[in-house]
């Protein structure tokens, strides 16, 4: 078994808005994300989508999305990005892929899940410049705050966030700090894309690695996730 982990791969099926407008880069990007997914991800591994699965308005506009992703090998779990609009409670959520028949997906939110030994932690983070919305980002710190508390294995924490906590001109160092409280050694993000990956902090900081894992960033490749 292995974990890996990609974000937003800003899905098509249900709404036609394809990423193949923002250049070539983004070129037959689905069917390079399925190519390079299914040599790599086996039946038994775990693979974190970081956010922005689709450009879906609701989950039954949604549903083709889904659909595409659990054909897809492996256990998917699902963080919330800003684009993730299909996004409700996870009661809701959960009801409505078993009632659609729809398998291998789950939802990475308030909890913890683990994978080969490691207890995969996350949630949506905040943009740096809106970080003054306090309540907002409140919240997520206290959702990041309560993932990583459940962690099963508190020595072996993995992190994933959409929003980039640290880059280029922006620094969001309460996550940071949650981070570090937690002992977490490795978090993965995603959110940039285009001229805005230049801006992507790929190292360490404060004992943590951060690593980009937007699709384009990553090559439309999963990433071995290790801690």
């Amino acid at each position: 078994m292995a974990v890996y982990a990609l974000g937003d791969l800003h899905l098509p099926f249900g709404r036609d808005r394809s990423m193949e407008i923002f250049g070539d880069a983004w070129r037959d990007y689905t069917r390079r994300i399925e190519r390079n997914w299914t040599r790599l991800v086996g039946p038994e591994d775990t693979v974190v989508v970081a956010g922005d699965l689709c450009w879906a308005m609701d989950l039954d506009e949604a549903e083709p999305d889904f659909r595409w992703l659990a054909a897809l090998p492996g256990r998917k779990l699902l963080l919330k990005g800003n684009h993730d609009y299909y996004w409700t409670g996870l009661s809701k959520m959960r009801r409505f892929l078993a009632e659609k028949g729809i398998g291998g997906v789950d939802f990475l939110h308030n909890a913890s899940v683990t994978a080969d030994g490691l207890s995969l932690c996350g949630t949506r983070g905040w943009c740096p410049e809106a970080a003054e919305e306090g309540t907002v980002y409140a919240r997520e710190l206290g959702r990041l705050r309560a993932s990583l508390a459940a962690a099963e294995h508190p020595d072996r924490r993995v992190c994933f966030l959409h929003y980039p906590p640290v880059g280029r001109g922006f620094d969001c160092p309460e996550i940071r700090a949650i981070l570090s409280e937690f002992g977490v050694r490795r978090c993965y993000y995603g959110h940039l894309h285009g001229p805005s990956l230049g801006g992507a902090f790929r190292g360490e900081a404060d004992g943590v690695r951060y690593e980009c894992i937007s699709a384009d960033g990553a090559d439309f490749t999963p990433r071995l996730v290790r801690d």
